[in-house]
């Protein structure tokens, strides 16, 4: 086995080996493995002394920030308050001074007391109570041995663990699913109780003993929660259902919520009444002996049976299932089912889930019925991630203010104060912040200010050549104040003054500015006409900023030149020109779209296609000054992809990176992950309507990523957007075609 060995931080501790109970669909008692007729009913003071040392060496070892531990059976409470007051005193006395421990039990409810909760509150001890519904659905597993039923009191504990003193221990409910029973009916009685969480499990089945279909239909367990799901998501979701939140974040690029789903490393254990230590307990289901580690923890530490086989195939996340599984789309939600789940005879647990139609219509049904509201606005609106996009600025600006936690001086005071008088008289902040390198700017100061290589003064010199740029750009008539040593001072977006400090002073005069600094002043009448002392930023087409000034534009792939001259600037500008026209009546779209993203031209010293900065904001380009418009056209059109693609991926996750998935790019010999995937595929589906040539590499590469199973729910809809785009630009070339 490969990778790295993954810690216990969940210890299931069996504290009572039988039960009070006949349930027939119990693992434990029902299914293949029988050992519990050999163990001791109750743990000892030893196992439990043991299990408390074990477990500290492991936490400190592997400096766990917490530790859960699950006291189980059987039926926990069977052994007893005594026994459990002294499992909770030495769990507590030997991991409360390493870390956080997180005290659970489960429960079917049936012996629970106000003596019981007493002892919980004392421990911080979470109890979770099984019930499968109402009455009806509860009574046709969970009976007593004589066939009385068990519903009474578990309602009776429940409402016990209500009452306001114990409420705080409520963990909620776990319900295994018969399909035989209605879906709402068991819903609604669950959540008539007003539980903090409900927990819905699939039956434990494996292909030799599969579960029972009454209606056979391979997906029944998928329809019986999908009609839960739909109840729930009317309803807006009123308590959390661990399995519907999994589903939902595995869609979303997150993580999985529960053991029973996704790709996550198993990271749990379970200690038997007599100190033998096992793997999940689940297995039990498949064949007698299959949970059997041969360690325990008189001799053996956690880090022993972290390492046993049947453990590390379970933390291997894509490379721990089938080979069915990885080649499904929807294996990160679904994480090839519980391991117990794919067990058979011939070939051992190398298969899918017996789940596994089931648990691909549970996701795909989710992701059917969310999809539209669960997808991030920027994909399909650019309005959206533009906005988006000038929210991130605005966070950093404030992450800026709030890590120099009033250190800033009356210097940053009132360049802050100032911005705020400008933003309430104008738009002209908006318009600062917009401007791509803003971001890169305040990244640096960021970067700086945490690595002590900026003072709180050259911070405040910075946001204040900002704010006087935004009041002139806003004519909010307010003289702004800048420390500035001498030489060229750079105002975004507006241009670069020589004049000397060490304060100048800067205010709006109509059409320009004046600067008064330590040799007079510097009066700018007209800010787009480059005169004395006066270098302005220049302007191209569709107002698009020529800026070869500002000291935040490297961080391209190339280095960006120097000031050009007048010439070389009207130059570049009208093959700017000439450009955006063939672009127009190639691809209208497309162009009007890029015209109004990309505000911000750089000039390179290289040639080479576009590159977008990895910390510029969305709308910079850097490319060189000396292409032929025909070149050009393209460079712009293929930029303004890249561009875009790299903003949406700074406000949606469009795909997860928690698997090695490789994909055979048709561009590529060798396969590539999904991130270069996507990106080719968005670059070439623009292009084909320029250039025809990209449109198979680019269909192809759609194929692929309409069955990644790394995609988002978002990366999903630019897919299909970028689909309908490849046909749209198919369907102009035919009607071009034709006359």
């Amino acid at each position: 086995m490969t990778g790295p060995l993954v810690p216990f931080r969940e210890i299931v501790l069996k504290v009572h080996s039988r039960c009070d109970l006949a349930c027939d669909h119990c693992y434990i008692y029902e299914h293949a493995d029988q050992s519990w007729r050999t163990r001791p009913k109750a743990i000892s003071d030893q196992a439990i002394s043991w299990t408390a040392l074990r477990l500290a060496e492991h936490a400190k070892k592997h400096a766990l920030p917490s530790v859960s531990v699950i006291l189980h059976g059987g039926e926990p409470l069977l052994a007893g308050p005594a026994r459990l007051r002294r499992v909770c005193e030495e769990l507590t006395t030997a991991l409360a001074p390493l870390t956080e421990l997180d005290l659970r039990i489960h429960t079917n409810g049936l012996q629970l007391s106000p003596r019981y909760l007493d002892l919980f509150d004392e421990y911080g001890v979470k109890v979770g109570i099984s019930l499968d519904g109402d009455k009806t659905a509860n009574d046709r597993h969970r009976r007593f041995a004589d066939g009385r039923s068990s519903h009474p009191l578990v309602l009776r504990a429940i409402d016990l663990l209500r009452q306001e003193r114990y409420r705080h221990l409520d963990l909620g409910l776990l319900c295994t699913i018969d399909v035989a029973n209605d879906p709402v009916t068991v819903y609604d009685a669950l959540l008539e109780l007003s539980p903090p969480r409900i927990d819905f499990l699939l039956p434990h089945a494996t292909w030799e003993e599969p579960p029972a279909r009454p209606d056979g239909s391979p997906t029944a367990y998928a329809e019986w929660l999908l009609t839960v799901f739909d109840r729930w998501n009317d309803q807006g979701r009123p308590v959390p259902v661990r399995l519907f939140e999994s589903v939902l974040s595995t869609l979303g690029g997150g993580p999985s919520l529960t053991e029973s789903l996704g790709l996550a490393p198993t990271d749990l254990v379970v200690v038997e009444t007599d100190g033998t230590l096992e793997q999940v307990d689940s297995l039990k289901s498949a064949y007698e002996g299959a949970a059997a580690t041969g360690f325990d923890v008189f001799r053996h530490s956690f880090d022993e049976v972290a390492a046993h086989p049947g453990v590390r195939v379970r933390q291997l996340g894509l490379d721990g299932v089938s080979d069915t599984c990885r080649r499904c789309p929807v294996v990160r939600s679904c994480g090839g089912g519980l391991y117990t789940h794919r067990y058979r005879a011939a070939n051992g647990f190398d298969n899918p889930s017996v789940y596994c139609a089931d648990l691909e219509a549970l996701v795909r049904g989710v992701e059917d019925r969310t999809a539209t509201a669960t997808a991030a606005p920027a994909v399909a609106d650019p309005a959206a991630l533009v906005a988006e996009q000038h929210d991130l600025t605005r966070v950093l600006l404030a992450e800026l203010h709030s890590e120099l936690g009033g250190r800033g001086g009356e210097a940053w005071a009132e360049a802050w104060e100032l911005a705020g008088a400008v933003e309430r008289r104008s738009d002209g902040l908006d318009e600062v912040l917009a401007h791509p390198y803003t971001r890169t700017w305040l990244l640096d100061c960021l970067d700086a200010l945490r690595e002590g290589r900026a003072g709180a003064a050259d911070l405040a010199g910075q946001l204040a050549r900002h704010v006087a740029a935004a009041a002139v750009r806003g004519r909010v008539d307010v003289t702004v104040r800048i420390a500035h040593p001498g030489g060229g001072l750079h105002l975004p977006t507006l241009g670069t003054a020589e004049v000397t400090g060490p304060v100048v002073g800067v205010r709006t005069t109509g059409d320009g500015l004046l600067l008064r600094g330590g040799d007079g002043e510097l009066r700018v009448e007209r800010l787009l006409e480059e005169g004395a002392g006066w270098r302005p930023v220049r302007r191209g087409a569709h107002g698009v900023a020529l800026d070869d000034l500002d000291p935040c534009r490297d961080g391209f792939g190339a280095p960006a030149t120097g000031r050009l001259t007048r010439a070389e600037a009207a130059a570049w500008a009208g093959r700017l020109e000439r450009a955006w026209a063939l672009l127009r009546d190639a691809v209208p779209d497309q162009a009007d779209e890029a015209a109004a993203s990309l505000t911000t031209l750089t000039p390179l010293t290289t040639t080479g296609g576009p590159s977008v900065g990895g910390r510029h904001g969305y709308g910079a380009l850097g490319l060189s000054p000396h292409e032929e418009p025909g070149t050009l056209a393209r460079t712009l059109l293929s930029g303004f992809r890249r561009a875009k693609l790299r903003a949406l991926l700074d406000v949606a996750d469009l795909y997860a990176l928690d698997g090695a998935w490789t994909h055979a790019a048709p561009w590529r010999e060798a396969p590539v992950p999904v991130s270069d995937l996507l990106a080719g595929a968005y670059e070439r589906v623009g292009l084909a309507a320029y250039e025809h040539g990209h449109a198979d590499h680019a269909e192809r590469a759609l194929d692929l990523l309409e069955n990644a199973a790394e995609l988002t729910v978002s990366g999903k809809l630019l897919v299909a957007e970028a689909r309908k785009e490849l046909c749209r630009s198919r369907d102009r070339s035919v009607m071009l075609s034709r006359g």
